[in-house]
């Protein structure tokens, strides 16, 4: 499952990186400062995680997810303002959903990959503690947290 969810990752960086490039410099290049500053400054931070999200680091991905609302906010920006081609704003803030997701997704399936059975204890404990202990198995023994309530 982490493999879908990194793929979702990609996607979304490799949409937003292309669109940023191409709304940049060809469909909407910016008037009032140099294309390569704009550039520099909106694509130029997407450069900085590819390493990482292309091996599939989880740590990357993870501080990655912060960097997707940078991005979302950018695009909600775009929309309140005066534009030709709002579509573009409106496909800066799906390409920067799609990434948020993905990245925070992956590092969940990533770590529960990793640890199966860290995993299904952190689920007993949430099914335990929550109070319902009609779903819990009848030789299981309340966790720590909820045996003190």
């Amino acid at each position: 499952m982490s493999r879908f969810w990194h793929g979702i990752a990609l996607v979304g960086h490799f949409g937003l990186f292309g669109l940023l490039l191409l709304w940049l410099t060809w469909l909407e290049p910016p008037r009032q400062i140099p294309i390569s500053l704009a550039l520099i400054l909106l694509a130029g931070p997407l450069l900085i995680p590819m390493r990482g999200l292309l091996h599939g680091r989880p740590y990357t991905h993870a501080w990655t997810s912060f960097l997707a609302l940078f991005y979302f906010l950018v695009g909600v920006f775009e929309v309140a303002g005066p534009m030709t081609r709002p579509w573009l704003a409106w496909l800066t803030i799906g390409f920067s959903i799609l990434l948020f997701l993905g990245t925070l997704l992956y590092v969940r399936a990533w770590g529960r990959e990793q640890h199966p059975a860290r995993a299904s204890e952190l689920a007993a404990d949430s099914t335990v503690s929550s109070g319902n202990l009609a779903s819990a198995e009848p030789g299981d023994e309340p966790s720590r947290e909820a045996r003190s309530k």
